[in-house]
């Protein structure tokens, strides 16, 4: 069995008065796809943010290829979080930069602050960005105002610029919240077909079909808690009631 590539210990995050997430704890393996599911608001978001290092934890440990995120120095935290590529439901693209630019922004994680500059002006690694926009379906968009794109190219935007990042796991929040239905089959077909192992994929979702489907593993968080961990034909229609059911 190979090593954990993310452990959770006992963690809990809070805002203020607010319990996000309690008494959490989870491995996660090389070569997974994970769906994170539940209503909003159960914590999911929350969660991939602890992952990937962007919030640190109230109580506990993370733990992320074998290192524990709250003892690294931000030099350390940076060389752990080039590996982890993520996914935004905003996509945080810059709307009026061009694909390529985009795209390029995951080569931030390893180049310079002067060749990153030069780079909007004269683009660099070209044939990288191209390739990366072949594998999503859309290279002629290469030199594309990105504001021009539909919402679903400019997904595909995204997942190429963590594509050029190229990862060991790709975190996505809610990549297909947005989208119809058939874009939305497009989308988290390529999400699977990319998250080929050893590459990893944690996804959350709302809708549990596709979780189903595209994932072998199903994590359900119901108002902050591990409401059940199984893969998805473990996972019972009784299973989906408790997750989903309204307070009384």
């Amino acid at each position: 069995m190979p090593s954990p590539l993310f452990t959770l210990q006992n963690v809990c995050q809070q805002f203020g008065q607010f319990l996000a997430l309690s008494d959490i704890n989870l491995q996660i393996y090389p070569g997974e796809r994970v769906a994170l599911v539940g209503s909003s608001g159960a914590g999911k978001s929350t969660l991939l943010r602890l992952l990937n290092g962007t919030l640190h934890p109230t109580q506990g440990e993370i733990w992320a290829m074998e290192r524990n995120l709250q003892d690294l120095n931000a030099r350390s935290l940076r060389q752990i979080q080039r590996q982890i590529g993520t996914i935004y439901q905003q996509l945080h693209l810059v709307d009026n930069l061009r694909v390529i630019h985009n795209v390029n922004a995951g080569h931030l994680g390893r180049w310079s602050f002067l060749k990153a500059l030069v780079s909007l002006i004269v683009p660099l690694e070209v044939k990288t960005a191209t390739q990366a926009l072949a594998q999503v379906g859309i290279p002629e968009k290469l030199y594309e105002r990105t504001d021009r794109l539909s919402g679903g190219q400019q997904q595909r935007v995204a997942i190429a610029r963590v594509l050029v990042q190229d990862p060991l796991v790709i975190l996505a929040d809610e990549p297909i919240a947005s989208l119809d239905p058939a874009l939305s089959r497009d989308v988290m077909d390529l999400l699977k077909n990319l998250s080929q192992p050893p590459r990893t994929l944690i996804v959350s979702l709302h809708d549990v079909d596709f979780a189903r489907s595209h994932c072998d593993r199903m994590i359900g968080l119901r108002q902050g808690r591990i409401l059940f961990d199984a893969s998805p034909d473990l996972v019972s229609p009784q299973m989906m009631v408790d997750l989903y059911r309204l307070e009384p």
